[in-house]
């Protein structure tokens, strides 16, 4: 994609994203499924297509999963419902992404995100249902949103919100990705491009003492806010349709 704004401007809708994805799990022997990982599940295109509630709808149908799902967007709380259903028989994790609780830096940085505070409704949300729920402060960003009392506010709000798990990861940039984000730095953070030019010249990951500095951080903001559970390990059910419980009864 040569152009960017192609990625708001051009939307593509899967229409038989859960039809397929029932045949794949009909042959599939089961296991881990990771939404979000790519990008998130829940665009703004979501509230008209459904292609997410669709996909849920599916999993709901089988039993003995691992699935998770991470998303910066409330509207993940709208499938409460049927995220109930799939936590009934599979194991869940939402995972929303928070990485400040300043708006106004926020809005900057994910101009068609929700809001912080938005978001942590929805985790509160979650949380009251019963399902497992972390905040993820990712990425972190250098000199913008790597502010150790930055990114406390949002470990201390996540464990407020009845959030069970709390992580933070290091900005990594992939040179397709350098083609946006470093003119972005440039209009707004001036006084960092630079630097984020040198820090990345080398690979898209950052390594060494300072991602050391922030794993480290995350962990004493864990252990500070009790934010150590990870997904709930519970034991689940052979792995299969749920129309089939009836053949083992």
């Amino acid at each position: 994609m040569e152009n960017p704004a192609e990625f708001e401007e051009k939307i593509y809708s899967k229409e038989r994203a859960a039809a397929i994805l029932k045949e794949e799990l009909r042959r599939d022997p089961g296991g881990g499924i990771a939404i979000g990982t790519a990008t998130d599940p829940y665009q703004p295109a979501e509230r008209l297509f459904r292609t997410t509630r669709g996909i849920l709808e599916t999993l709901a149908g089988f039993r003995g999963l691992r699935v998770s799902i991470t998303t910066k967007s409330d509207l993940v709380a709208r499938d409460l419902d049927v995220l109930q259903d799939i936590a009934r028989g599979n194991g869940l994790q939402i995972n929303m992404t928070i990485t400040t609780l300043r708006t106004e830096l926020a809005r900057l940085l994910e101009p068609r995100a929700p809001r912080p505070d938005v978001r942590l409704a929805a985790v509160s949300a979650i949380a009251r249902a019963g399902i497992p729920v972390a905040v993820f402060a990712m990425p972190v960003l250098p000199s913008i949103t790597d502010d150790p009392k930055d990114l406390e506010a949002v470990a201390r709000a996540a464990a407020e919100a009845g959030a069970s798990h709390f992580a933070a990861s290091v900005l990594f940039l992939m040179p397709s990705a350098q083609k946006a984000f470093l003119p972005f730095l440039e209009k707004e953070f001036p006084e960092l491009a630079e630097n984020y030019q040198r820090l990345y010249s080398r690979g898209a990951y950052l390594r060494g003492a300072y991602a050391e500095k922030i794993q480290r951080l995350a962990r004493e903001l864990r252990e500070k806010y009790r934010l150590n559970a990870s997904e709930r390990k519970q034991r689940l059910d052979p792995f299969g349709p749920r129309d089939q419980l009836a053949l083992f009864g």
